[in-house]
């Protein structure tokens, strides 16, 4: 916004409008993440381990000492399903790609293996385990087996079939995709499917999400998409962004413009209506030695800003309003994951069930800010640049989600109306909103932390 109080006077054109109100909607702070009511995610729940408690220990952990509402498995392990019994967590629980050639039909009927498998993995348990969607395999179409990949949609619908002919109306049928299912994403508005998929796979597959009242599932990972550049980017932090000319809007997180490049390959096949869900997102707490963009502190600065925005009612600049049934990965450290010392710390728990890093997600107890417990504020630099006090305004006051109304003309803290006294306002509210962590007052090297409160008068500083 080019002043604080002439947001939308500033904006003219049809499109500009269209940013104008995106903005506006974000000028409402997200909500607290501390109060059990404002939460909701899930938790994808690994086993890739030895060292792990089981799964009864595991339920119960989740149930009466967090707030994770919904847990993802990788498979119908009966004892994890059984584990979760009375919880009222919502489970998802997947089809192994082995299986989905012979779950498929070519016919409106179920095939006798998908009743086979209903009968199996998810009768003896629901509904006193709140199995809520049964995934067809996972990221199918990145494996490149085109006889599997022929078999998916008509696996699924087999298998909704199958559910609802067991009368299990109310458990959905999806399948998780990796982004490289799009052939172009950046900027976010030409976002397209692969060809040769993109009739031929999604649009029937779209077409049973929408029939089926049913989300298309998709697993977004800024982590493996990041380089020094957009690092802060892919972490929530304040940046430049990347502007997309078709739409006017400049997106500051990685997150929300993968979300916006899958909805625009939908709607051009003419399915932006189908809801979108994350089956997996998260970011490791731990690399190689000098990894960049892997501690904990990125961790934290990841999940607890992803937590924050899907449980916001801000949805992205294509999908406003809209909220994302999400799941991070992961619950757990898996010890035994093979590949980079990364893919092993995925984890918000250790195996003792003791936090890697605090998001907010154990009851009774708020993220604790970093570097001590008194109380601090975050203000802008004296000898930043007026550039750099406009783009942390940008920032902090667009997609950073802080409550930038005390600085609009009218405001309490509109005067005195100069570039530093507004950013500091500003970059306070997207602190003390993001956590307070000593990264969230970074700003590009531009904001410092003070312990005395900057509050003046009827200007008062959260």
């Amino acid at each position: 916004m080019a002043a604080a109080g002439g947001l939308l006077t500033a904006l003219a054109s049809p499109t500009k409008l269209l940013l104008a109100l995106f903005l506006v909607l974000h000028l409402v702070p997200f909500s607290s993440i501390t109060a059990a009511a404002a939460i909701s995610i899930g938790v994808n729940y690994g086993a890739y381990a030895n060292n792990l408690p089981p799964p009864a220990q595991v339920a119960a952990f989740l149930k009466d000492r967090t707030f994770i509402d919904r847990v993802k498995l990788f498979d119908a392990n009966p004892d994890m399903i059984r584990a979760f019994a009375g919880t009222g967590i919502s489970l998802m629980i997947t089809v192994p790609n082995g299986d989905i050639a012979s779950l498929a039909s070519r016919s409106s009927a179920p095939s006798p293996a998908a009743s086979a498998w209903v009968a199996s993995h998810v009768a003896p348990f629901y509904p006193a385990t709140n199995i809520s969607l049964v995934a067809v395999g996972n990221e199918v179409l990145a494996t490149a087996d085109r006889n599997l990949i022929a078999h998916l949609v008509p696996a699924m619908r087999s298998l909704y079939a199958a559910l609802s002919a067991a009368g299990f109306h109310q458990i959905r049928v999806s399948t998780p995709h990796s982004l490289g299912i799009l052939s172009t994403s950046e900027p976010p508005s030409i976002g397209r499917f692969r060809r040769g998929y993109d009739r031929a796979i999604f649009a029937p597959m779209l077409d049973f999400h929408r029939r089926t009242r049913t989300p298309f599932v998709v697993n977004p990972y800024p982590y493996f998409g990041y380089t020094a550049r957009t690092l802060n980017y892919a972490l929530f932090r304040p940046n430049s962004g990347v502007f997309d000319p078709a739409t006017g809007v400049n997106y500051t997180n990685m997150f929300v413009a993968q979300l916006d490049a899958v909805h625009a390959a939908m709607r051009r096949l003419g399915y932006g209506d189908v809801e979108i869900a994350v089956g997996e997102t998260g970011w490791p707490s731990a690399g190689e030695p000098g990894q960049l963009g892997v501690s904990v502190e990125d961790a934290i600065s990841y999940n607890m800003n992803l937590i924050r925005l899907v449980n916001s009612v801000n949805g992205t600049p294509m999908m406003p309003d809209r909220r994302f049934e999400t799941y991070v990965f992961a619950l757990f450290n898996e010890n035994l994951k093979p590949g980079p010392t990364a893919e092993r710390h995925f984890g918000l728990f250790n195996a003792d069930f003791s936090a890697v890093y605090d998001v907010g997600l154990m009851r009774g107890q708020a993220p604790a800010p970093a570097g001590g417990s008194g109380r601090r504020w975050c203000v802008a630099k004296a000898d930043a640049s007026a550039a750099a006090l406009q783009a942390n305004i940008d920032y902090a006051c667009g997609s950073g989600g802080a409550n930038c109304r005390p600085i609009q003309d009218g405001g309490a803290c509109f005067y005195p109306n100069t570039p530093l006294s507004h950013a500091s306002y500003a970059m306070n509210a997207y602190y003390q909103a993001a956590g307070r962590h000593d990264f969230d007052c970074d700003f590009g090297h531009t904001g410092v932390l003070t312990s005395t409160d900057p509050s003046r008068g009827n200007c008062k500083y959260q």
